[in-house]
């Protein structure tokens, strides 16, 4: 049975769906103000192998990704490339779903713009005001609208906060996301209202205005996949604010646990240090490509680890995992040319194990590399007695047929 290490209870925990073999996945996805990088692929293609291994047990998986097309710092972007905030969202989207298909990234049943949902978060800011979970302030001339974490009994509970540490005086964060990580500790907006200047808004049942980036993850997930889903996933970065602000907003709302799992995926770090611009050490996909490398080689060197744990690109390792993708594919070339009448017992015992060793790891939190490699051990055994005739064609038909399902999941051998 798979487990999966869950953010929300710290530990490892049977996946059990609400609803028997369906699930419902929400995972998070770019702020389209600009491209995605390796980094933000190493989660996306985590999320891939989530859902691919669940349908690979049989699941029905109906998967959500979100799209910030609608932040102050896509109006910014912008306003600084003279675009409007579509003509740079879409830009910048239409690469990420070139980038999805190079990578072999399942395309999810829904890909929702926060430009699309602007009435769903103005439904839910109406709720929240209501039942006296949000307010509305002045601030600057426009009229917003804030979400007040005390007023919301568990808030925090995801990032696990003390929140008796939480300060009592009144304070209010007015813009959609801050530099860095730390908790701003006081009340997030929900809603943007516009100034006449303004061009990026909409009129709606609770006035001019614009969703703000804390709401939009719920009004997007909501409105297609109801208040409470199976499973949430995204980069660790996101444990910090906008997770737990997602899962008050729809909570607080509906009384319903929004997530039954969360699951996070570890930073990608290059030479050692955090991707950024100012060093001068991001790199998209094509920059690998442009180098040398397949796409089966990216994909393989940023799903070959665990997730949850920090892995490091450098251009030797990434050489070195594409050298063992390489020879993996090399040895199932030579399996399918295997002629011998039939087998000996130990090539037909590795031939019966090779899913059930590539399920065993798999099945403890998505352990793509320990699986892979056990995978790669038999194979390679396999290879051996295939050139010293041991391997009869029937079981070697076996073994490809096998690798052929096991890569439905890893999508890189064939």
């Amino acid at each position: 049975m798979l487990s999966v290490y869950n953010s929300l209870t710290l530990k490892m925990e049977p996946f059990k769906p609400i609803e028997g073999m369906k699930v419902k996945m929400y995972t998070c996805g770019p702020s389209t103000y600009q491209r995605p990088h390796i980094g933000n692929y190493r989660t996306f293609l985590f999320e891939d192998v989530l859902q691919r291994y669940l349908e690979y047990l049989g699941y029905r998986v109906t998967r959500l990704i979100t799209l910030t097309d609608v932040e102050d710092k896509a109006i910014a972007e912008a306003r600084k490339e003279r675009l409007s905030v579509e003509e740079l969202t879409q830009r910048n989207e239409a690469v990420f779903f070139r980038d999805f298909e190079l990578l072999r990234i399942k395309m999810p049943d829904y890909t929702v713009r926060a430009s699309s949902v602007v009435e769903q978060a103005a439904k839910l800011i109406k709720t929240l005001v209501t039942v006296g979970y949000a307010y509305w302030y002045t601030h600057k001339g426009a009229e917003n609208a804030y979400f007040d974490p005390l007023k919301f009994a568990g808030f925090g509970k995801l990032a696990h906060l003390d929140m008796s540490k939480w300060p009592h005086k009144k304070r209010r964060f007015h813009l959609d996301t801050y530099p860095g990580t730390p908790w701003n500790k006081g009340d997030f907006i929900l809603w943007h209202g516009c100034k006449k200047s303004e061009s990026v808004c909409w009129d709606t049942e609770i006035g001019r205005g614009r969703p703000a980036w804390n709401i939009q993850d719920a009004a997007m997930v909501t409105k297609h996949l109801g208040f409470s889903v199976d499973v949430a996933c995204g980069g660790v970065d996101n444990l910090v604010r906008h997770h737990d602000y997602t899962l008050a907003v729809a909570e607080a709302v509906s009384g319903k646990a929004f997530a039954r799992y969360w699951l996070h995926g570890a930073h990608l770090l290059v030479d050692g240090k955090k991707m950024s611009k100012s060093k001068g050490n991001v790199y998209y996909p094509g920059d690998l490509l442009a180098k040398g490398f397949r796409a089966d080689h990216v994909r393989f060197f940023l799903i070959y680890g665990s997730y949850r744990e920090k892995l490091n690109f450098t251009f030797q390792k990434l050489a070195e995992t594409s050298r063992k993708l390489d020879s993996m594919k090399g040895m199932v070339k030579e399996l399918q040319k295997a002629k011998a009448a039939s087998s000996s017992s130990e090539a037909r015992a590795l031939a019966d194990g090779v899913v059930s060793g590539f399920e065993r790891y798999m099945d403890d939190d998505l352990s793509v590399k320990a699986a892979f490699d056990k995978v790669y051990e038999t194979i390679t055994r396999l290879s051996e007695l295939a050139k010293q005739e041991k391997l009869g064609t029937e079981d070697a038909n076996t073994v490809i047929s096998s690798l052929q399902r096991i890569d439905g999941v890893l999508q890189v051998i064939f």
